[in-house]
Order: C-alpha cells, then sequence, then structure tokens
C-alpha cells in the first residue's frame, strides 16, 4: 500500500469526523485527529470483521472505550460499509441519529457496547475475551476452532485514571487474557489540561506489573511501528498487550494541536479551515470522501464475506463431526434455554424456620447450571456467603493457575473453560466485565456481592440497563438484618437506588419457592438486567397449600392469601423476609375482626408492567387502608400505598447487633406491625 493512500485514507477518516462535529456545533475532534493513524492500521489490516453482517458471531470485537471520540468510529463504520450512512453522519449528535454523542450498544450496526463513562470498555472488553475464552475451550477441538477471535480497544488517558480499568486490567493480566489488545491513545492531554498535573506514573511499568504484554509507539503516525505493534501483541499468546501509542490530541491544528481546547469543543469555521490547509485537504466540500479512499476501505467488505464463508464451513465440518456439541453452541449463540433447562429444578416443602433465600438460590443455581452451559459467572470474592458458586463446573483460569490452589483443591480444575469466575474485590469491574460478556454473546452471566456493594456498580448496572444486555447479579445480605456487621454493611437506600434505574427488573423473593421463581424469571429475560435481592438470614418457607403458588411472582405482587370473600379491610403489602411478618401480623388481627389481604410483592417493575385491572385485582383500589412493609427506605412504595397508606421502612442508618435484635428496634416486629394498621383503619 503506498504511503500516499494510506495518508489519504487517514485524513479522510480525520475530517469526516472534523466535520461532523463542527456541524453538530458539539463534540471531540482532538481525539479523532490524532488517533486515526493507528485506528486505520488496526481496521485495515488486522481487523476481522464483516460490515455486511455485524452480528456475524467469531467477529473481532473492537471498544471504542474513550467514547467520546465516537464521531472516530462512525467514520471508520461508514467507510468500510457498514450501516451508517453519510447523511447519518451529517446527523451526528441530533434527535434519533444513528450517530449520537457516544457510541449505543443496538442503536448504531458495528457499535459493540455503550461507551463514554470513562473506563467502563476497557473493562467491558476484558469481559469479552474471557467470553472468547471461555467459548473456545468448552468447543473448540482440534482441526475445528469454532470460536477463535481476538478483542481489540482503544482507550485514553481518562480510561486508564479510572480506578475501574485498573480492577480490570489487574484481572485480566492475572488471567492470561493473550487474544485482548488495547492500543492507548498516549496524547497527554484531558479535558482541562496536560496530564502532568494529575497522571504522571509508568504506565507501561504499571502494566507490566499486571502481568500485561507492553509495546511503546515514539510516533502516533508511523503506521509501519504501528502494524509492529499490532502484530506482536497477536503473536502473544499468553499475556493481554497494551500498545501505548505517542499520539498529538488535534494533529495538524495549528492552534490547538495538543491542546485541551481541542477535546471536547469543535474547532470552530476559521481553525477547520487552517488544520485542513496544514494537512494539505481541501477546505470545501466538507464530508469530503475521495473515491480512492473510499474504495480502499470498502475492501473491508470482500474481506468480511470471505473470512466468514470460512468460518461457515468449518462450522459445518464441525457440525458433521460433533452434530451434539455443534447444536449447543448453536443454541447458546442463539440466546436459547434448552427445551428442558429447569427439569431438575428444586421444590422447597413448607418449613416453619426455612432458609435463607441466599441458601435457596444456592441451590437452584446448581440444580440448574448442568442444564444451561451459558450460565457464568462468580463473586466479587464472597461465594462462601452469596452461596453462587458453581459446584464441579470448574474455575476459569489458565492451566497454570493450578499454582495458586489454594485449601487443596483446583475445585473441579483450572482452564478457560471453568464456569466459575474468581472476580477478587473488584464490584466496579465485575458489573463492567459481566457486562462485557454479555455483549460478546454465547455467555449469560452473573455476579454477585452483598447488597450495600450494589453502590460500587451502580455504573455498570445502568450501562447494562441502558444496553438491554442479560446479565443477572445476586446481591445477598439484603438489609439491616444482616446484624452485627453494622450500618456500614447494611443496605438502607440501595433497594430504591437500583429501583430507579430505567429497564433494570429487582426481584426480592419472600422465600425458597419464590426464589426458585425468580431465577426462572432471571434466566427467561433477555431485554434487560435482572437483579436478585436475597436476605442472609433464614426466612419461613412458605406453605402453598395454605397460601398462592409462588408463580404468583412472575406479575411482580399477588395476593397470599385474603379474607372475607375477596372484600379486606386491610391490605398488608411486602417484600422479601418481610413477608413471613405480614402473614403472621394478618393472623394476629383476625380474631378482632379486620380481614386482611396479604400481598407478597417481590418485584415492582413486573407488577407496574401489568394491565391496570390486573393491579387492580391485587391491589383493589377502594381499599385505602394499605402498609407497606419492607426492611429499606419508603421512597417509592407511595404509588401502591396511595396517600391513605402507610409505609414501615427504614428512615436512618442501621446498627451493630444481632439482626433479630436490629430488626426489633427498628420496629420490625408484630406489634407495630398490627399497631400501624389499626391506626390506618381508624383513619378510614
Amino acid at each position: 500500500m503506498s504511503d500516499q493512500l494510506d495518508q489519504l485514507c487517514i485524513n479522510t477518516v480525520r475530517f469526516l469526523s472534523v466535520d461532523a462535529v463542527q456541524k453538530a456545533k458539539s463534540g471531540h475532534p482532538g481525539m479523532p485527529l490524532g488517533a486515526a493513524p493507528m485506528a486505520y492500521v488496526l481496521w485495515t489490516r488486522l481487523l476481522k470483521h464483516n460490515p455486511r453482517n455485524p452480528d456475524w458471531f467469531d467477529r473481532d470485537r473492537f471498544v471504542l472505550s474513550a467514547g467520546h471520540g465516537s464521531m472516530l468510529l462512525y467514520s471508520l463504520l461508514h467507510l468500510t460499509g457498514y450501516e451508517l450512512s453519510l447523511d447519518d453522519i451529517k446527523q451526528f449528535r441530533q434527535f434519533d441519529s444513528k450517530a449520537p454523542g457516544h457510541p449505543e450498544r443496538g442503536h448504531t450496526p458495528g457499535v459493540e457496547t455503550t461507551t463514554g463513562p470513562l473506563g467502563q470498555g476497557f473493562a467491558n472488553a476484558v469481559g469479552m475475551a474471557i467470553a472468547e475464552a471461555q467459548l473456545a475451550a468448552r468447543y473448540n477441538r482440534p482441526e475445528y476452532e469454532v470460536i477463535d477471535h481476538a478483542t481489540y480497544a482503544i482507550v485514553s488517558d481518562g480510561d486508564l485514571m479510572e480506578g475501574v480499568a485498573s480492577e480490570a486490567a489487574s484481572l485480566a493480566g492475572h488471567l492470561r487474557l493473550g487474544k485482548l489488545t488495547c492500543l492507548y491513545d498516549d496524547n497527554y492531554v484531558t479535558l482541562a489540561a496536560g496530564t502532568d498535573i494529575t497522571f504522571s506514573e509508568d504506565r507501561a511499568r504499571r502494566f507490566e506489573a499486571y502481568g500485561w504484554h507492553t509495546v511503546s509507539v515514539p510516533d502516533g503516525n508511523d503506521l509501519a511501528a504501528i502494524d509492529a505493534a499490532l502484530c506482536a501483541a497477536l503473536a502473544e499468546t499468553t499475556r493481554p498487550s497494551l500498545i501505548l501509542v505517542r499520539t498529538h490530541l488535534g494533529f495538524g491544528s495549528p492552534n490547538k494541536h495538543d491542546s485541551f481546547e481541542a477535546h471536547g469543543s469543535p474547532l470552530g469555521v476559521e481553525e477547520v479551515r487552517l488544520t485542513k490547509q496544514n494537512l494539505d485537504w481541501p477546505v470545501e466540500p466538507p464530508f469530503l470522501i475521495p473515491e480512492e479512499a473510499l474504495s480502499h476501505f470498502r475492501e473491508a467488505v470482500t474481506r468480511g464475506a470471505r473470512d466468514e464463508a470460512a468460518s461457515s464451513e468449518c462450522m459445518a465440518a464441525y457440525a458433521q463431526a460433533f452434530p451434539v456439541l455443534a447444536e449447543e453452541l448453536r443454541r447458546t449463540l442463539r440466546g436459547e434455554l434448552p427445551k428442558d433447562w429447569d427439569a431438575d429444578m428444586p421444590g422447597f416443602p413448607a418449613d416453619a424456620k426455612g432458609m435463607a433465600t441466599r441458601v435457596a438460590s444456592g441451590k437452584v443455581m446448581n440444580a440448574i447450571a448442568p442444564r444451561v452451559p451459558a450460565l457464568t459467572g462468580g463473586s466479587a470474592d464472597l461465594d462462601p456467603s452469596t452461596h453462587t458458586a458453581l459446584k464441579g463446573l470448574g474455575d476459569f483460569n489458565p492451566a497454570a493457575g493450578k499454582a495458586i490452589d489454594t485449601q487443596g483443591s483446583d475445585g473441579g480444575g483450572w482452564s478457560y473453560a471453568g464456569r466459575n469466575l474468581h472476580f477478587g474485590v473488584r464490584e466496579h469491574a465485575m458489573g463492567a466485565i459481566v457486562n462485557g460478556m454479555a455483549a460478546h454473546g454465547g455467555i449469560v452471566p452473573y455476579g454477585s456481592t452483598f447488597l450495600i456493594f450494589s453502590d460500587y456498580m451502580r455504573p455498570p448496572i445502568r450501562l447494562a440497563a441502558l444496553m438491554g444486555l442479560h446479565v443477572i447479579h445476586v446481591f445477598t445480605h439484603d438489609s439491616i438484618a444482616l446484624g452485627e456487621d453494622g450500618p456500614t454493611h447494611q443496605p438502607v437506600e440501595q433497594l430504591a437506588a437500583l429501583r430507579a434505574i430505567p429497564n433494570v427488573t429487582v426481584i426480592r423473593p419472600g422465600d425458597a419457592n419464590e426464589t426458585a421463581v425468580a431465577w426462572r424469571v432471571a434466566l427467561e429475560t433477555r431485554d434487560r438486567p435482572v437483579l436478585l435481592v436475597l436476605s442472609r438470614q433464614d426466612v419461613p418457607t412458605l406453605d402453598r397449600s395454605r397460601y398462592a403458588s409462588a408463580n404468583g411472582l412472575r406479575s411482580g405482587a399477588y395476593v397470599l392469601c385474603d379474607a372475607r370473600d375477596g372484600k379486606p379491610d386491610l391490605i398488608l403489602i411486602a417484600s422479601g423476609a418481610e413477608v413471613a411478618l405480614i402473614l403472621a401480623a394478618a393472623e394476629r388481627l383476625a380474631p378482632e375482626g379486620i380481614a386482611v389481604r396479604c400481598v407478597s410483592m417481590p418485584s415492582w417493575e413486573l407488577f407496574d408492567a401489568l394491565a391496570q385491572s390486573d393491579r387492580d385485582a391485587v391491589l383493589t383500589p377502594t381499599v385505602h387502608a394499605r402498609l407497606a412493609v419492607e426492611a429499606g427506605v419508603a421512597q417509592g412504595w407511595h404509588r401502591y400505598v396511595g396517600d391513605t397508606g402507610d409505609v414501615l421502612s427504614v428512615e436512618r442508618f442501621g446498627a451493630s447487633a444481632p439482626g433479630d435484635v436490629v430488626l426489633r428496634e427498628y420496629g420490625f416486629s408484630v406489634d407495630e406491625v398490627c399497631k400501624r394498621a389499626r391506626v390506618l383503619l381508624r383513619g378510614s
């Protein structure tokens, strides 16, 4: 390839990006100007992809973690032939445009993951590399490498400053993810100033300490050096790679070169003109795409079709040699559950002592996991407490990890085929990594920790909701009933905070059988994250011959028991462990002639999705005496109890004492429920 054509193509990317930002009067032109050469080398010489089929499974994954430089990605997508037109690019950052301000998965063809909050894309890329490694280890056979692709990311100074990237980089190095390569846009500039005021450590040595292979490219315009560094990264199969490319923000801009002023604002009409002149580019017309450059970029279509055809041939031969395995893989890649996936789902007999819902969850997971090969995950160093280990299904770790063996057992074998992930004490990275695994496909990932630490995970949970990713989070130790660990570990406002996120389903089951149904919902729900919120303490397993079936959980709220031909004086509502409390209160009130309806409401989101008539059948509009009971803040509950109702809640931080003592001191007792119920009835 001639230097002249290379430069023409690179400048096409640069000025398509600059013109779009200028037209929108909003955006980040500096990064595309500086990073275009390395992106060009990757996309035209190494990246395995098919612009005509963005969902081809064995494609390489590309993540623009520095999502503010979105026009760099949109330019590459348009030029290489994805369904993103020049008119779409001219509508950059406009309402309903296919080219929004930051890349959005599911909105723009070819965008693998939603990025913008810095560090998230980096950790997503780690998750994608984990998913590829696990699927390859489980399904590939000698001479049949049906899963064989790399993960690439372009990352910025801001990405590497964020703690989530540090967490994810540490884990990636430990796991020896050799098919992960990150190109670091090392331009010494952030939005507010130069990096010298905040970011002076030796990034190469830092990543080497994490266990990464590092290569430095002193000149970000040296295509041969970038190519050689990428090839070296591909050849390094036992370590992830960081390529530190010394670039210049706003390259070519006479007055904003290496200046933070080029980071987050358009160059301005005059500076655009000067920059084009400086790089020997026609000032007019804007959005110029030379035919020679477009023809070269569109070679990606031919290469992609060829590569996908070869992949399909390999898969066809694989299906002949391993038909059962191939069918399992195809079903997994389609995101389908096996027909008999729930054949071993346990049922739990009535038991006044019962069990913690976290324990019930562990039993359910281990019953279904052997039949659901896509289910993979782990905890932030809390498996013994969250009960989320999949017994006998091995640990995801490099084979050499046997040397790390603890407690005298390898848990079924160290390998990339293992389905238990050990995230370490890295909740933030765990959330972002499972997002990457889900975005990759072929995996239904889960993470787990205590509910209080969901605060560390809110950014990736929000992004999972934005992307509609099928991820499951198991949050245990769900209330002040946690006990002796005290207020630092007792969640109070977390349920309300998680329920506030759009497109998330939060489920807090009331007993073991509701927990089993909650897992059914979690696995069947494919368009959003599902958060299971579980108790540390034992809760009674309800006698379902006396109370309604736990399948009512699917409706979000259902009538457990009713009185006087469905004409109650009072409706008691609860979620989770507090369900048993309202049932006990109803029995106390019955001799007083008070007709009580008890409603289990494990999921607001499922309930709100019902038709109004179905909601009214549970919460009868004419019954104004309503009391909700939940060991968390009351925020949000008034939509269900109304202006005349009441909420028994926790409006302050917890305390260190045995869990039953804390609950009693905070008013979670039959006496208090009955007292409030009588007050409501007098008022009604």
